[in-house]
């Protein structure tokens, strides 16, 4: 699904355009669409993606820390965990350090899942930031992550 080129001479479109919020906005909407497109047959959207790529990078998680890492509202950690386990991508154990509480882990499924979607990743990235030379990508990415270190906790 392409969107239709925005027509930036359109009177709304240049005051939108001048809002860099909107500007954010909207690029992280195509992203996603971008993304979840690559991930569809899969059965994984982009909100499953965050919590494995989470997962990732830590020995397990409780449902609460995912929801407060990743922004989530917590029903809708039950819900992804829930689809996650069923695909067999991750796994809710006990935590060892309280054995009444459950941890999600990354499966091994789970990890050749996300070494399959490194490539689709780099095409997504590619085509959202085609206009960009490599040195203002890199400066683009360490702007927002800037940005993401201080405004997202």
């Amino acid at each position: 699904m392409n969107a239709a080129p925005i027509d930036v001479d359109e009177p709304w479109m240049r005051g939108l355009h001048a809002d860099t919020g909107y500007l954010l906005y909207r690029l992280g909407l195509r992203s996603g669409q971008l993304f979840n497109t690559s991930l569809q047959e899969s059965g994984v959207r982009l909100r499953h993606y965050a919590v494995l790529r989470f997962l990732a990078t830590s020995e397990g998680a409780l449902q609460r820390e995912l929801s407060t890492r990743l922004g989530y509202d917590p029903s809708a950690i039950v819900g992804l965990v829930d689809d996650l386990e069923k695909l067999g991508f991750a796994e809710r154990r006990p935590a060892p350090e309280d054995r009444r509480s459950r941890i999600v882990v990354l499966t091994e499924d789970g990890r050749a899942f996300l070494r399959g979607t490194d490539e689709a990743g780099l095409r997504v990235t590619n085509e959202l930031l085609g206009p960009l030379d490599p040195a203002e990508r890199e400066t683009l990415h360490t702007l927002l992550r800037r940005i993401a270190e201080d405004g997202l906790g």
